[in-house]
């Protein structure tokens, strides 16, 4: 859940450094991989880190469509990847 939380800290410093603030920033879906074992189910749990951290920066803006998935490893052995698509009003 933190792993997942630091990459929605990266994406939101990303959205800043392209727009300068992030008050015209929205959020419309995520994509979240999950490094798991075959067993382990709770993968929207874990990307629940990513998605409350948007919603309370960014209000109303940070709600967004999501999709989370167990992979059997990532580069670097990382414990969460997650793919975002936002929107500049």
């Amino acid at each position: 859940i933190e792993a997942a939380r630091l990459c929605g800290l990266h994406m939101l410093a990303s959205a800043r450094a392209i727009t300068g603030s992030l008050d015209d920033v929205g959020f419309l879906k995520l994509f979240g991989m999950v490094n798991a074992t075959p067993d382990f189910r709770d993968h929207a749990l874990v990307l629940e880190g990513c998605s409350k951290l948007l919603v309370e920066v960014l209000g109303e803006r940070g709600q967004h469509a999501r999709s989370a998935v167990g992979m059997a490893n990532l580069p670097l052995n990382f414990a969460v990847e997650v793919d975002g698509i936002f929107e500049i009003e």
